[in-house]
């Protein structure tokens, strides 16, 4: 035997104790180092496991062990009072890397359990004794299902069957309470990049709009100068400086609104006529210069109304830029109550491309198409974040006879 195939046991067992310190089981290791006991609180689905164990098996006792480098954690027992005993005094311990189940009608008759002391009465006289690994999708052992009784039983291919099934349900639930802690980790950590996210972009906000504010009044000034002749060169670069640091200061506003805007909410019962009211005075200048005519179809709402008159705002103006060159905007608000809460904003004007109707969703994404408004590429993305924050979602699809319409979930009303 080679040195390399010698050290793989010993390479399987480091792998086998970091997967279980990942599992934040009691007592897992760090290291190779003890570390300090998990606090852990048996789920009942575990419980109810073992119980169900028991009389599958028709013993008297049963236990789910976690097996660390040097001990036996039982986190759910069943006819016994759970306990923590040395890896050398357990009985799983000798089987449970064995990848299969092991059952005997009499321990006290098997070399591997004759001298163990939960056999031969040091700590108890146990007999029927059978013990199935607990094994994650990568082939590690945390442990094992154990059930046992001081009689002398023989399980039935049915009863071996049935632990063997049991097992896999024990190793799910255990994987669910892993994939819970990693889901909320991830959301702490998307929670905190956030909250940097909103103070990184204020900080920038404010030490970008200074100076682009300083730009627009000296050029404004500049333009109004007697020395600077209204039809010369000069006073065509100062109205090209003047229409760019605009823009630039628009889109550093709007990025600043998108980084505070869909987190969270508070949802409150609203109508969406009052919403809209409010959506249509902010977008009179752009509705009356190209005549269009906005119309809803009334519904109470249970949303952030902050947060939603912003989305209207944003998709309701977009409807009116992107209209049909030469015929007046037309716009629908349409609220649908199900399930969830759906709203659908309408227009007849130049549609999306299909390949397109995903990618604007994102942030700074812009369609380069002849005749366009310039824009940011931020409404769209603030839209589909305010969705996200009302447990909902946003989709584009074509108007039938030409246009866009795009549906927003905001997700339950109560």
């Amino acid at each position: 035997m080679s040195l390399l195939q010698a050290d793989e046991p010993h390479l399987r067992e480091v792998a086998r104790r970091a997967v279980l310190q990942d599992y934040r089981l009691p007592y897992g290791e760090a290291g190779g180092a003890p570390v300090q006991e998990v606090d852990y609180e048996t789920p009942p689905e575990l419980l109810n496991l073992v119980k169900l164990a028991v009389r599958v098996s028709a013993m008297d006792m049963g236990v789910i062990n976690i097996i660390t480098a040097d001990q036996q954690h039982q986190i759910a027992a069943v006819g016994v009072e759970a306990s923590v005993c040395s890896r050398d005094d357990s009985m799983c311990s000798k089987v449970f890397t064995s990848g299969s189940i092991t059952a005997v009608p009499d321990a006290s008759l098997d070399a591997r359990f004759a001298d163990n002391p939960f056999v031969n009465g040091g700590i108890a006289e146990v007999r029927s004794y059978a013990s199935v690994p607990l094994l994650t999708g990568s082939g590690y052992a945390l442990g094992s299902l154990c059930v046992f009784s001081p009689r002398v039983l023989a399980l039935g291919p049915e009863q071996r069957e049935g632990l063997e099934i049991l097992a896999r349900q024990v190793v799910e639930v255990l994987e669910l309470q892993y994939k819970t802690r990693q889901l909320l980790e991830a959301l702490e950590v998307v929670r905190r990049s956030n909250e940097d996210l909103a103070g990184f972009a204020a900080r920038v906000s404010h030490d970008l709009k200074n100076p682009l504010t300083a730009i627009l009044g000296y050029t404004e000034l500049s333009e109004q100068d007697t020395d600077v002749p209204a039809a010369g060169p000069a006073a065509r670069y100062f109205s090209i400086i003047r229409g760019s640091a605009s823009r630039m200061l628009t889109t550093v506003e709007e990025v600043l609104e998108f980084s505070r805007i869909g987190g969270a909410i508070t949802r409150r019962p609203v109508r969406l006529a009052t919403m809209m009211n409010a959506v249509l005075q902010d977008v009179l200048p752009l509705s009356s210069a190209s005549d269009a005519l906005v119309t809803v179809q009334d519904a109470h709402l249970f949303v952030d109304r902050a947060q939603v008159i912003a989305l209207l705002q944003n998709l309701v103006s977009n409807a009116i830029k992107y209209s049909t060159p030469g015929s007046p905007p037309r716009v629908e608000v349409v609220a649908s109550l199900g399930e969830t809460q759906v709203l659908r904003i309408i227009d007849h004007g130049k549609g999306i491309d299909r390949e397109d109707r995903t990618r604007v969703l994102e942030p700074l994404v812009r369609l380069q198409r002849d005749g366009d408004p310039a824009g940011s590429g931020i409404g769209l993305a603030t839209c589909a974040r305010i969705a996200r924050a009302h447990e909902g979602s946003i989709s584009i699809t074509a108007t039938p006879g030409g246009g866009t319409t795009v549906t927003v979930d905001l997700g339950p009303a109560a």
